[in-house]
C-alpha cells in the first residue's frame, strides 16, 4: 500500500461531454490501490474489497474533483427502483443517517453543485442524465431487473416531479456494460422482458451456443434502456451510448461475467462544479 508521503495515483477515467460545468466519467481499472480482482480502482464497500485500499481510491477521486469524502456518493444498490433524492437536508444528517437513506436505491439526483453522485456496475447498465436548463444531474443503475420495471422511464420522471424537468431538455449518456452478444440470458429472462411489453423483436436475438444444434436468447440491455428514455420524452439525438461491452474489455472495465462477483466495480458518476475543473481533470471528452 502506498504511503501518505508518496505521490498520490490519480484514477483512469473515461469522461463524457455534457456542458461547461458538468463532469461526467466512468472508472476505469486503472490508477488505484485495489490489487487482484479488485484492482486496480475500485470505491464498492460490498465486494469483498479492502477497506483500506478503498478509502485511498476514494481520497484519490476527491483529490481530482476537489471535493470532501462526504460529497462522494454511491448508493447500496439492490436491483430495484428506488430513488433517492439528494438535497441540503440530507447532509444535515448524521454519517449513519445518510448511508441509511442511500440503502437499495438504484438512482440518485441532485441539483446541489459539487456533489458527485454515481451508481456502480459491473456488466449492469450505468446511465447519467443532465437537465440542461434546471441543471440537475442523476445517476442509475439498470441491470435487467431494473430495465425490467423500467427504471429509466421512472427516473426521468422524478427528475420531472422534483427539478421541473422537460425530458426533451435532457441529455442522456448510457456507459459501460455488457453487450447484446454478450449477454445470453435463459427463458424465463426472456420472458420477463415480454411480459413487461418490450419489442422482443428489437431487443433481443438467439445465438448458438458452445452445444451443437442448440441456441440461447441474448437481450439488448443498453437498446432497451435507450428505448426508455426515448418513451419518457427525451430526443433520441440526446442519448448517447457508450458503446463499450464490458464482458469483451475487462482488462479495462470491470465485468462479473469474467471476474466473478468477487471483483471490483465500475463507479458512473456525474457532478455539477462551481467552477469548471478542465485544468485539474485533463478531460478528453468523448
Amino acid at each position: 500500500m502506498q504511503s501518505k508521503q508518496q505521490k498520490m495515483k490519480r484514477p483512469g477515467l473515461h469522461f463524457y461531454h455534457f456542458s461547461s460545468g458538468v463532469i461526467a466519467f466512468s472508472s476505469t481499472r486503472q490508477g488505484g490501490y485495489s490489487e487482484g480482482s479488485y484492482g486496480e480502482w475500485n470505491i464498492n464497500r460490498y465486494c469483498g474489497d479492502n477497506d483500506e485500499s478503498i478509502s485511498w481510491n476514494r481520497k484519490a477521486l476527491c483529490e481530482l474533483l476537489d471535493i470532501n469524502d462526504d460529497k462522494l456518493l454511491m448508493p447500496h444498490q439492490v436491483h430495484r427502483t428506488e430513488i433517492a433524492k439528494i438535497d441540503h437536508e440530507f447532509f444535515c444528517l448524521t454519517a449513519e443517517d445518510r448511508q441509511q437513506r442511500l440503502e437499495g436505491v438504484d438512482t440518485i439526483m441532485t441539483n446541489l453543485q459539487d456533489v458527485c453522485i454515481g451508481v456502480s456496475t459491473a456488466d449492469c447498465i450505468p446511465i447519467l442524465l443532465y437537465d440542461k436548463v434546471n441543471h440537475a444531474v442523476c445517476a442509475i443503475h439498470a441491470g435487467w431487473r431494473g430495465t425490467v420495471e423500467h427504471i429509466a422511464e421512472k427516473s426521468v420522471m422524478a427528475m420531472v416531479d422534483n427539478y421541473g424537468s422537460i425530458p426533451s431538455d435532457i441529455i442522456a449518456q448510457i456507459g459501460p456494460g455488457i453487450s447484446l452478444d454478450s449477454f445470453e440470458v435463459g427463458d424465463e429472462v426472456y420472458d420477463n422482458f415480454a411480459k413487461a411489453g418490450f419489442d422482443m423483436s428489437t431487443i433481443s436475438k438467439r445465438y448458438p451456443t458452445k452445444e451443437p444444434h442448440d441456441e440461447k436468447w441474448h437481450i439488448d440491455l443498453p437498446v432497451c434502456n435507450r428505448l426508455q428514455l426515448i418513451a419518457a420524452g427525451l430526443k433520441e439525438e440526446n442519448i448517447s451510448l457508450s458503446g463499450i461491452c464490458t464482458f469483451k474489455h475487462h482488462d479495462t472495465f470491470f465485468s462479473a461475467r469474467r471476474l466473478g462477483i468477487n471483483s471490483g466495480r465500475i463507479y458512473t458518476a456525474i457532478l455539477l462544479k462551481k467552477s469548471p475543473l478542465q485544468h485539474r481533470c485533463n478531460i478528453k471528452n468523448k
